[in-house]
């Protein structure tokens, strides 16, 4: 007898089991977590006629109150007979095909975004013993999303929580609502995209809106003459909210994705973007359903009229041409990789049943993601690309590359392709795999994360550094063979973030001691079409700036948006064509006209920027902002909120946050943002000096800032609050338990915790190239050290009061790590100064809220329990 063990059926297949007297296979799905090897476990030593095997593809999703029965049988069953290990372990074996849920950041099926990766599943067979149990974690059960036990978990602590530190919504405090009036403001800048140009020959543009009346959101668009308006006459494409109540869905807008006008042949000679495939999630989640858009009536295009529909997962698809995808989704058992990503790329022809659709590429089950794309640059006179790729770790990658006609792009019984000669075959791209890739024009673009030395003997190209080569000449003959041009090369202090190409010119965004700066390029058609320095910003400044490219197929305009810590964002205009043509030495030339300005949320009169340095424990110096008041009194009663992030070469920096001037700044306290190491902010090296082994690095770099405002007289310890989340929020759980005694107050937010097993929840599979992997000797060598979850010391009498939050539909950070941490730490606690206070919120996703009110509330929650926390540590 073979059955699956989901919801509660695991307890009458047992009673089954034991009143036949048959040997029974249980079956069962592992997906979200390992709480099964307890069962497992158990029901070996229990039932002896029950033999067990796993198949990966879902999530065991019986109830916690019936997953933990066995357990306890188990548990007991040890204490009554004092069977050993070796004993037990031998009296069953377990095969099963492994699959952990990954995440990263993935690069969808175009170029122009980060990497992804489509991967598969691996068959093993292992002996499984006991020593994979851990007897010591008796609040696994609180792995099971939505199981009973875990949801009443939930509501019974959000319960608490706010009866302890009241409902921010009633509680008197001004925050939420001031908050929620800025998130549904309709003062906030509409930033647009191009989408071709509408019926009339007018440039078209879309956007994205929230205000008080669509807290879920308008798509909508209007021409850039009625756009450069004060008062612009929009038209909606789609009404979410609207969507929402007819199909009783809390949707989440997760993006669009238009059919390239390039590739269309409705497109009414390439003007027209007449297609979309829209990625909708339920609730806020990674996971998405895929529906095709059609731009030309506003409506949905169903599966009966041969749209393109996918139902929820985390799918990642683009078009090939109008009636192909490429698509890489969970399509049932080796479909997906340890990761939980796309292990298989598919094409799927329009009017075919997408179980038909033919697999063209996929990789191993180790793997991150794979992933297929296609790269057109006819418009830069370059030629068409198709990319396959294979994320093998978050940081490393190979590429496959191919150059076609736009014949191949087509279905393969398509007309056009009667007589057309078979696409060149696939060439590995000869470069580092931690190394970076992308397409302009005839160029192939390599964005290095180590050293490089193409040509043995020959130069060394530096880490961090962005160069190009000729990409024919790069596919034919390999690396040795290409010659090379360098278009940024870092040092100690700089780093390049990202760049924007438009019809002639490629800008260059870099960050120097992390303050902004541009440079632009222009492609040379006299000189092979080389890109040639011609000029930019003189000087680096304390902002954050975005050039993006209006229409790279039409124009060198591009948005130019600046704002600061302060400063509220401005919209520009912005011409690359001008910086070319201007002599008077003058930096911003390139600006043609202020667009937008986004009003001042918040009062910012008397607030200073500074750039200070910490030193850490090894001597590095450590930038941090400090944000406050010109006239702040340095008694150490300043209530201080310090963030970080430190992980994953993502970079903190000067930015305009309206909720941190409500919340904080607005009622006179100090705002730091710790730019610690595992960053970006200084390119690959600052971000590895903190990776697996070194993550102590960015803890101590954290520290050190903290300690340094504590030195300065900013704040003292009662008055100087952390704050983090995801990857910040294990930053928040370390230094809860390595200092408890330097912090008034800590918000951890959608954190990871429990580093032993956070590889096995979830997208955490993902992330080992970052944290180490823990069925490894990286536990005991140095993941123990950092998981907060197994550092709580009960000898210590007083931790710092803490505010937990998650979100139930995180499906890229497990809510498990927030649920048991906090639950251990109460029960561990009692009778001991651990004020620790939870709070999940049953939608939001990683993001934390599903909507404005959503997000007003968990923002004015965080912030008005570390003000009032922090009010009550300053001295008279």
């Amino acid at each position: 007898h073979t059955k699956r063990l989901i919801h509660g059926t695991d307890r009458i297949l047992l009673l089954a089991a034991n009143a036949i007297k048959m040997p029974t296979l249980l079956s069962f799905h592992r997906h979200r977590s390992r709480t099964s090897s307890a069962l497992i476990l158990a029901l070996a030593t229990t039932v002896p006629s029950i033999s067990l095997a796993t198949t990966s593809n879902a999530a065991i999703s019986s109830t916690a109150p019936v997953s933990r029965l066995p357990l306890l049988a188990f548990t007991n069953h040890l204490q009554q007979h004092g069977t050993k290990k070796q004993q037990f372990s031998s009296s069953f074996s377990l095969a099963f095909q492994h699959k952990e849920q990954k995440n990263q950041e993935f690069r969808p099926f175009t170029t122009n975004t980060n990497k992804m990766a489509p991967s598969a599943e691996i068959s093993e067979n292992v002996a499984f013993t006991a020593k994979e149990i851990d007897l010591d974690d008796p609040y696994m059960y609180l792995e099971e999303v939505e199981s009973e036990e875990s949801l009443s978990f939930a509501r019974s602590a959000n319960e608490a929580c706010l009866k302890a530190l009241g409902d921010p919504k009633t509680s008197g405090s001004t925050t939420y609502d001031r908050v929620l009036s800025v998130l549904e403001s309709n003062d906030r800048i509409a930033h647009v995209r191009k989408m071709g140009k509408n019926e009339n020959g007018e440039d078209s543009m879309y956007n994205f809106w929230k205000d008080g009346s669509n807290p879920k959101g308008l798509w909508r668009r209007v021409t850039m003459t009625s756009y450069k308006t004060s008062d612009p006459e929009w038209e909606t494409v789609l009404d979410l909210d609207d969507l929402a109540s007819k199909e009783d869905i809390s949707w989440v807008w997760k993006g669009s994705r238009p059919l390239p006008r390039a590739r269309d042949p409705m497109s009414e000679d390439g003007t027209r973007v007449t297609r979309a495939l829209l990625s909708l999630s339920r609730g806020g989640a990674d996971a998405i359903h895929l529906r095709e858009f059609d731009l030309l009536t506003n409506e949905f295009v169903p599966s009966k009229d041969n749209g393109f529909v996918l139902p929820e997962a985390k799918t990642r698809a683009s078009y090939k041409s109008r009636d192909v995808l490429l698509v890489g989704s969970d399509f049932g058992p080796g479909t997906l990789t340890d990761s939980g990503y796309p292990r298989t790329v598919r094409e799927w022809v329009r009017g075919t049943d997408i179980k038909d659709a033919k697999v063209v590429f996929e990789g191993e089950a180790t793997d991150v993601s794979v992933s297929a794309y296609i790269d057109d640059q006819r418009h830069h006179d370059g030629p068409i690309y198709e990319v396959r790729s294979r994320s093998l770790t978050f940081y490393t990658s190979k590429y496959w590359v191919r150059t076609i006609q736009y014949e191949h792009l087509l279905a393969p019984d398509d007309p056009l392709r009667e007589g057309v000669e078979q696409p060149n075959k696939f060439e590995e791209v000869d470069v580092q795999i931690d190394a970076d890739i992308d397409f302009v024009g005839k160029w192939m673009l390599i964005s290095l994360r180590s050293d490089w030395e193409p040509t043995p003997g020959g130069k060394q190209y530096k880490k961090g550094s962005l160069i190009y080569v000729d990409a024919e000449t790069m596919l034919n003959n390999g690396s040795e063979g290409a010659e090379y041009h360098i278009l940024f090369e870092p040092t100690e202090r700089s780093a390049y973030e990202t760049y924007s190409v438009t019809k002639n010119y490629f800008i260059l965004s870099i960050i120097e001691n992390v303050k902004s700066k541009h440079l632009f390029f222009k492609f040379d058609k006299e000189d092979d079409g080389k890109l040639v320095f011609v000029g930019g910003d003189k000087e680096a400044q304390i902002r954050a700036c975005y050039a993006g490219s209006v229409d790279p197929y039409e124009s060198d305009d591009f948005w130019f948006t600046t704002s600061g810590y302060t400063q509220p964002s401005t919209l520009f205009l912005a011409d690359a064509a001008k910086v070319e043509n201007n002599d008077d030495g003058e930096g911003e030339e390139y600006i043609v006209e202020k667009l937008k300005s986004l009003p001042p949320q918040y009062d910012a009169a008397g607030l200073t920027v500074k750039q200070c340095v910490a030193t850490s424990k090894d001597g590095t110096e450590v930038p941090y902002f400090l944000v406050t008041k010109e006239d702040t009194v340095l008694d150490g009663n300043t209530p201080t909120l310090l963030y970080g992030y430190g992980g994953f070469e993502i970079s903190l920096g000067p930015k305009y946050i309206a909720t941190s001037g409500i919340a904080w700044l607005e009622r006179g306290g100090a705002y730091v943002e710790a730019n610690i190491r595992g960053g970006g902010e200084f390119g690959p090296s600052w971000h590895q000096a903190a990776l697996k082994e070194n993550r102590n690095k960015s803890y101590e770099d954290f520290i050190a800032v903290a300690e340094h405002l504590i030195s300065t007289n900013i704040c003292k310890s009662s008055t100087l609050a952390a704050r983090g989340g995801s990857n910040g929020g294990l930053l928040m759980g370390n230094m809860y338990t390595m200092r408890p005694d330097l912090f008034g107050a800590i918000h951890c937010a959608v954190p990871l915790l429990d580093m032993k097993r956070y590889h096995t929840l979830l997208a955490g599979a993902s992330w080992m190239a970052e944290y180490g992997d823990p069925d490894t000797p990286d536990w005991d060598n140095f993941l123990y050290k950092y998981s907060p979850y197994h550092q709580i010391n009960p000898d210590v009498e007083k931790y710092p009061p803490m505010l937990v939050t998650t979100s139930t539909r995180d499906d890229r950070v497990h809510p498990a790590h927030a649920r048991k941490m906090v639950k251990k730490l109460w029960d561990m606690g009692k009778g001991k100064d651990w004020p620790v206070y939870y709070y999940e919120n049953i939608e939001g996703g990683h993001g934390g809220a599903a909507d404005s009110k959503q997000s007003a509330f968990m923002t004015a929650l965080a912030y008005d329990f570390m003000w009032d926390t922090l009010c009550k540590g300053k001295t008279d």
